[in-house]
């Protein structure tokens, strides 16, 4: 498997106490709606700009004018605390305007539309827009109406770009120094590496976005959980990702688990116990839940990861959550990076320019 549109030299990193549109660095997108549109390049400069914010982070003021007299909304239809923080904490760090809104205690309540929102929220003086939203396609809507740049930070099943690159930006920090038979990789690829999955895919957008970011990376990507929550993940396995980048996809943890460099544990999410997917959250914890047991199949320093929030004891066991090769608070902080990159990159971008 290998990674797509890989470039013969590295991108260009911003200078990332400068404005964002003060030297181009090849960002070409206004929106960032799915990383399904993202190059290779895109996807490494990124990770790159990320690096920068890193440095940033650990300065004993941690902020840089960059985004000073840029308004960012953050505009939130369900609850969250990882990704609406993160990207709030982010964009103070850019010295951005942040106006936060809870879609229940504002006039969304009262029956206002996604259009009218935005509408408001635009000529309110927004110029970035951080959507999360219940169904799925609400930020692509909201891209058509908003004059400005669109982030999304979730909709229904279908995306979480940010929570993608920030997954990827974590391995590549663990797993890129050299490949599985001991050779170099340039760029700190995930060339060969395995990474798992495992859990409640069929509503995970976490899941989604992960397929296009992993496989363009070259990693050897593995799906796995029951039967009734891999439904339509066969046939696009099947398919490809994208330029033949393809994926695995089973029902056997065993097989799944075995030699991975990589397990990201899903949440079970509660709510579809009801439409009779799963016998019982104690039969899947006994089944699929990832235990010290279960671990022990793959390689002896995998990585587990958890995009948040967890149910300890049913898909991961309280003392893989903060074991030593846990690193599911390093992607909350990471978190904080990656965004503040994207924001960046973004910000650099016409409000009314090109790009998807």
């Amino acid at each position: 498997m290998t990674a797509i549109d890989r470039p013969t030299s590295e991108p260009e990193v911003p200078v990332v106490d400068s404005p964002p549109d003060a030297r181009p660095v090849g960002w070409s997108h206004r929106h960032l709606l799915d990383t399904d549109v993202l190059s290779w390049a895109d996807i490494e400069l990124v990770m790159r700009t990320a690096d920068e914010m890193r440095d940033v982070l650990a300065r004993p003021i941690a902020r840089v004018p960059a985004l000073r007299g840029r308004s960012v909304t953050i505009l939130f239809y369900e609850a969250s605390t990882r990704t609406r923080v993160s990207f709030e904490v982010a964009a103070k760090n850019l010295s951005a305007d942040v106006v936060n809104i809870a879609a229940a205690a504002s006039s969304i309540a009262k029956g206002e539309s996604l259009v009218d929102t935005v509408r408001t929220v635009e000529a309110l003086g927004a110029q970035m827009l951080v959507i999360r939203h219940a169904v799925s396609g609400a930020p692509y809507l909201a891209a058509e109406t908003f004059g400005g740049s669109v982030v999304n930070a979730g909709d229904g099943w279908h995306a979480h770009p940010t929570q993608a690159l920030l997954d990827l930006y974590t391995m590549r920090a663990h797993l890129g120094e050299s490949s599985p038979e001991g050779g170099s990789l340039d760029g700190r690829s995930l060339e060969g590496r395995k990474v798992v999955i495992l859990g409640d895919v069929l509503h995970s957008r976490v899941a989604r976005s992960n397929i296009w970011t992993l496989t363009a990376a070259g990693a050897d990507l593995w799906l796995c959980g029951p039967p009734t929550l891999l439904h339509g993940f066969e046939a696009w396995a099947a398919r490809g990702a994208a330029a033949g980048r393809r994926f695995q996809v089973t029902s056997s943890v065993d097989d799944a688990l075995r030699d991975a460099d990589v397990v990201m544990a899903l949440r079970i999410q509660r709510e579809r116990m009801a439409s009779g997917l799963l016998p019982s959250l104690r039969e899947y914890a006994a089944r699929w839940g990832l235990t010290a047991e279960r671990l022990a199949l793959a390689r002896p320093d995998a990585l587990v990861m958890h995009p948040g929030p967890m149910n300890e004891g049913v898909e991961i066991a309280p003392d893989v959550a903060v074991g030593a090769q846990s690193r599911i608070t390093e992607q909350v902080k990471n978190g904080v990076a990656v965004r503040m990159a994207l924001l960046y990159l973004l910000a650099g971008v016409a409000p009314h320019g090109g790009g998807e």
